[in-house]
């Protein structure tokens, strides 16, 4: 009974893990394509202003 225990917390450990891994990639993800957003809006700011 104890050892299906271990096991069972063994797997709970592992399923938490991989989920902040995923979260991290997301939030990743994220903050690139917010990088993104700004720079292509001070180039369009910057466009409009050359104009």
């Amino acid at each position: 009974m104890i050892t299906m225990a271990k096991i069972g917390s063994a797997l709970a450990i592992l399923l938490v893990l991989s989920s902040c891994g995923n979260t991290i990639r997301g939030i990743g993800r994220d903050t690139a394509n917010a990088v993104n957003a700004t720079q292509d809006a001070g180039r369009s700011v910057g466009r409009a202003a050359t104009r």
